[in-house]
């Protein structure tokens, strides 16, 4: 990340309203963009947040399902407390996690999501390939936790393989669609697959 990048980041809008909401990362104002247009989260839901460091989305969620919510966030990086989150350490594609994850919710979830992405390699193709095999592990795990009826958000890159996946949660969901929020830059390849009403 080069000055110009850092400089160009700071006059970012979204960016600066994410640090004036005290939000850890600029990815919250995108989740808060999608809550208040889909109505994502209600009050008292049991949220899972794959990948969830440095913790943005999870801090949204928290806020945004109340005090008698749950929001469980995991991550193989460190992340520091969130006031109201059970954090837990680990890779959320490893099976003896997603074991963890399950003892921990120990009934199902209302809500999966993830805004988790490989480290970019800079290769698009294998950069989109990469993403969507995370998303597919965070669908695989979406389908076993969540109730009936449950909401799905992942992050995927635009390219090939992303029909197919999108085919695939089609199956799963009464309805989804590809979503960009205005926080999202117009230049990325980012689309979040949100997903309701699994079947």
């Amino acid at each position: 990340m080069g000055r110009a990048w850092v400089k160009a980041r700071k006059h970012d809008r979204f960016y600066r309203a994410a640090k004036k909401q005290s939000y850890r990362s600029r990815a919250a104002i995108k989740l808060s963009q999608i809550d208040l247009r889909y109505g994502l989260f209600e009050q008292g839901d049991v949220v899972v947040d794959l990948g969830a460091a440095p913790g943005g989305w999870s801090q949204v969620a928290r806020e945004r399902i109340g005090a008698k919510g749950r929001v469980i966030a995991v991550d193989l990086a460190a992340m520091s407390p969130i006031d109201g989150v059970e954090l837990l350490r680990g890779d959320f594609t490893g099976p003896e996690v997603q074991a963890v994850l399950f003892e921990t919710l120990r009934k199902p979830a209302d809500v999966v999501m993830s805004d988790t992405a490989p480290k970019l390699s800079g290769n698009r193709s294998l950069d989109v390939a990469r993403t969507l095999d995370l998303a597919e592990v965070a669908l695989s795990f979406a389908v076993r936790a969540l109730r009936p009826g449950g909401q799905f958000l992942v992050k995927v890159f635009q390219g090939d393989g992303y029909p197919p996946f999108v085919r695939r949660v089609g199956e799963r969901f009464e309805a989804m669609k590809g979503v960009k929020p205005t926080a999202s830059s117009a230049t990325s390849a980012e689309i979040y697959v949100l997903a309701m009403g699994r079947l």
